[in-house]
């Protein structure tokens, strides 16, 4: 299980775009299943469908290539590379996601070689499937990362 730090640790996201609160499991290099909290204090309810908040698709996405890369990323040692959100296949939403929910993603490394990586992943709340999408990553040397967001 993963905690806040340690997630701060292996992601290079911080608030308001780091969009994992824990990770429940993670087997590196194949599995990761992990939870966002969806709170009404979300800065993104304010702007959408604020009499009815809902959490866009497009950050559902990202919380699941977040809970990716985390299974992606190799254990323990230190990173020299990262890997980058960079395509996806086949998305589809099923079920809106409200404040009060939790989200449970599973990611699963499908392929892995070279500098891209697929990943399979399914979104729930409840057990029940709010979203699944193919994610395709591409690695890039941590410095670099660094260098474009300064």
């Amino acid at each position: 299980m993963l905690e806040a730090f340690e997630i701060f640790r292996r992601l290079p996201h911080r608030f308001p775009m780091l969009m994992v609160d824990r990770v429940i499991e993670l087997e590196p290099g194949k599995k990761a299943v992990g939870v966002k909290c969806v709170s009404v204090n979300e800065p993104f309810f304010s702007g959408h469908y604020p009499g009815r908040p809902i959490m866009p698709g497009v950050l559902i996405l990202e919380a699941m290539a977040q809970v990716g890369g985390l299974a992606l990323a190799p254990d323990g040692a230190a990173q020299t590379r990262v890997p980058l959100f960079a395509a996806v296949e086949k998305a589809k939403f099923r079920r809106l996601v409200v404040p009060g929910d939790q989200l449970r993603i599973v990611s699963e490394v499908v392929r892995s070689r070279g500098t891209m990586a697929k990943i399979q992943s399914v979104a729930t709340v409840d057990e029940v499937v709010v979203a699944e999408a193919g994610l395709l990553f591409t690695w890039t040397e941590l410095a670099e990362s660094n260098e474009a967001a300064g």
